[in-house]
């Protein structure tokens, strides 16, 4: 067996029990109909008989154990707090599980997105139809977390499947912005940016595929890293689509950010996005280095959406004067591919989360890595329950099923195709600049939709503030939002990004930043 792994207990054997149920011929030809193959009674019986040594193998498979990361630390399924405990509605479930008594982390406590593997302790991801499941692994972040000294405190809140840029899906109800009571903490990972930006833990794990660390960090005013695709990695997280999938910290500053990924960054030999050779750095000492001579581009694509707000891009413009007189090189360039990075990124949101996390019950085919097999199992009941998903992703669900239907998964193909790109438009100006500088968000909070709100005002508030940040979702390079100011009392996010793998200019940037005085003066 290999290292680290451990059999699932619940085995079966074959001698003694037949594992998988055997078609009647009506279930077979139904099935085939499915695919377009009409088959006779006649054929039928002969594809039964030819089919019962392959469902002979299938029994083999199933009485197998399913080997699964050893589950260290212990821990008690915890509780949902209520009142004053949850006054922001950050919080799912608390509980205490302590880690190493040193590390890196000693000392800190951790919340975990609740879309984050923590066995023994619930799990929703937002969603009613997920509602009573409790996991039987620990996600491979949890266990680097444990092992460097953290204390585990919870799961926090997210949004319906994690299908919003605001917090108002999650079917346990809205997050509020500590910031701000009754307005948006920004989204998917809503509850992890509160908590922290609140002062009740030290640490979040957040997850981003349009923007869901950076766009909740930048309403919450914290730091929110989406590092490198494939650096972090995502083995026990509940995917949405494999190629924009990211996992990473939420902190209150920098130093404890780069700290966090020193623990999260490198292979684990179970996530096949990640490359041997790409391991963690020591990010929390490169970033003393300053930025005297660091090239910064700031793009501008990144500003004048049609929802942009001019003060949020005077302001960040005047955060990056401050790059300015600590010696960096600061001027404007464009980067025209980015102004369609939002339409590249559609069709691969849409179509691939579509296919894999709802109709492929989450992991899907043709992966190496670990698949929980629990996960897959209970997450199939949203078939049945259907109804109950959140407007945001109803209407994703039937754009991507219209273009997945009637278009062959066409655009989606065309769409990885163009994020190459992409990808190149973004190479070719990294080439010229060590970072790449922009709003994070176009905008700032926004009040919460009231209850019974217009489908239009809830997917609107869910939606217009992932422009600048789903494009590098895409092309995977690393990307963090940093607060660099208020307006009337709620933050204001920059935006950084670098070179893939070269995470450590942009925590160089965001500690002299930091170290330059109160973001909240700028």
């Amino acid at each position: 067996m290999p290292d680290g792994l451990q059999a699932n207990p619940s085995t079966r054997n074959t001698e003694s029990y037949m594992a998988i149920k055997r078609p009647t011929l009506d279930q077979l030809q139904d099935v085939a109909l499915s695919l377009g193959i009409h088959l006779s009674e006649a054929q039928a019986s002969s594809y039964n008989a030819l089919l019962q040594a392959n469902f002979d193998a299938y029994d083999a498979v199933d009485a197998m154990p399913d080997y699964l990361p050893v589950v260290s630390y212990a821990r008690t399924p915890g509780y949902r707090p209520l009142g004053e405990e949850n006054k922001y509605g950050a919080w799912y479930v608390k509980t205490t599980i302590k880690g190493k008594p040193e590390g890196k982390l000693t000392g800190k406590t951790v919340v975990l997105k609740d879309n984050v593997c923590l066995a023994g302790v619930p799990m929703m991801n937002g969603a009613s139809t997920l509602e009573g499941y409790v996991p039987n692994v620990d996600a491979t972040v949890v266990t680097r977390l444990l092992d460097a000294g953290a204390t585990v405190v919870g799961k926090s809140v997210c949004e319906y499947f994690c299908f919003s840029g605001g917090s108002h899906t999650s079917a346990s109800g809205p997050v509020h912005n500590p910031h701000r009571m009754g307005y948006s903490a920004g989204g998917s990972s809503s509850g992890s940016a509160a908590l922290v930006a609140a002062g009740e833990v030290d640490l979040a794990i957040g997850g981003d595929q349009g923007g869901s660390i950076r766009m909740p960090a930048s309403y919450c005013g914290i730091y929110g890293m989406k590092a490198t695709h494939g650096l972090v990695p995502y083995t026990g997280v509940m995917p949405i689509e494999l190629t924009i999938d990211h996992t990473g910290p939420m902190t209150a500053n920098v130093t404890d950010n780069a700290l966090m990924l020193e623990v999260l960054a490198g292979p684990d030999g179970l996530d096949p996005r990640q490359h041997a050779g790409q391991t963690a750095k020591p990010y929390s000492e490169l970033m003393k280095d300053g930025v005297r001579g660091l090239r910064i581009g700031i793009v501008k694509e990144g500003f004048g959406w049609p929802q942009s707000d001019a003060a949020v891009g005077a302001k960040v413009r005047k955060a990056a004067e401050v790059f300015t007189k600590l010696g960096a090189i600061v001027s404007e360039v464009s980067v025209p591919m980015h102004a369609v990075g939002p339409a590249i990124w559609l069709p691969i949101a849409a179509e691939g989360a579509t296919q894999q996390m709802m109709k492929d019950n989450g992991h899907g085919f043709n992966w190496k890595g670990l698949y929980v097999t629990s996960m897959v199992d209970f997450h199939a009941g949203w078939k049945q329950r259907a109804d109950e998903l959140s407007e945001t992703l109803k209407l994703t669900m039937v754009l991507g099923e219209y273009f997945i239907k009637h278009y062959r998964g066409h655009y989606y193909a065309k769409a990885q195709n163009l994020a190459r790109q992409l990808t190149a438009a973004y190479d070719s100006t990294l080439a010229d600049f060590d970072l790449l500088l922009m709003p994070t968000l176009p905008i700032t909070a926004t009040p919460l939709p009231a209850p019974g709100a217009s489908i239009e005002e809830v997917v609107t508030r869910a939606f217009e503030v992932l422009p600048n940040t789903c494009p590098f979702d895409v092309t995977g390079h690393p990307s963090m939002s940093v607060p660099c100011g208020l307006i009337d009392g709620l933050p204001v996010g920059m935006m950084l990004t670098g070179r893939c793998y070269d995470e450590a200019t942009i925590y160089r940037a965001a500690y002299a930043f930091e170290q330059a005085g109160d973001w909240k003066a700028i």
